[in-house]
């Protein structure tokens, strides 16, 4: 008897054993087409958000909750608009005329407080309280 013809005859033996290898097949299927995040961020950025984050918790222990931040932020902002945002909010409490132009205008503003906003939700989704300030 060929390996196959056994195996036909175990799975018509015990239906449940089929009913596992085939939720197993599809699980294996799914995760192969399992696409990449939408908003997939360098690596390098979120490294340096995370140790940022860290550094303002003061709390080695809040690596996973920085790193969930940055999952977060990155759910909601494609990288661009996340550098964009964060540079407005970093930014936009420096004095004279050249910080003008992160706190002046409606876009800078606009910016500025989606980012603050969408990263205090992030923070307290991931456990982490409120965001210090910067």
């Amino acid at each position: 008897m060929s390996a196959a013809v056994r195996a036909a005859t175990v799975l018509t033996q015990h239906p449940t054993a089929a009913s596992v290898i085939v939720a197993i097949v599809i699980a294996l299927v799914t995760v192969a087409r399992a696409s990449p995040p939408v908003n997939d961020y360098p690596t390098s950025a979120r490294v340096e958000y995370v140790q940022e984050c860290m550094a303002r918790s003061a709390q080695l222990a809040d690596l996973y909750k920085c790193s969930c931040v940055i999952d977060q932020l990155a759910d909601h902002l494609t990288y661009d608009e996340f550098v964009e945002a964060s540079t407005f909010a970093h930014y936009s409490s420096l004095g004279g005329q050249g910080g003008g132009i992160f706190r002046d205008s409606k876009e800078a503003r606009e910016r500025a407080k989606l980012y603050r906003s969408l990263e205090a939700q992030a923070f307290k989704y991931c456990g982490l309280g409120a965001p210090p300030a910067s």
